[in-house]
């Protein structure tokens, strides 16, 4: 397989961590407005349940 090909796979996930990051993680720990906040930290909760209920199947 060329080194190009595993690139694009890795790239890709660094990308949508990277977004994820930026748009619920930092919102949810950082804003100074609170229903910024809480609206972040619903929707980070709400994703990373469904991670654990996918990882359980």
């Amino acid at each position: 397989m060329p080194f190009q090909a595993v690139q694009m796979p890795v790239l890709l996930v660094a990308l949508i961590f990277l977004a994820f990051y930026v748009g619920v993680v930092l919102p949810a720990v950082w804003s100074r407005r609170p229903a910024r906040r809480t609206a972040a930290l619903k929707v980070l909760t709400q994703l990373l349940g469904a991670l654990r209920r996918w990882r359980n199947r």
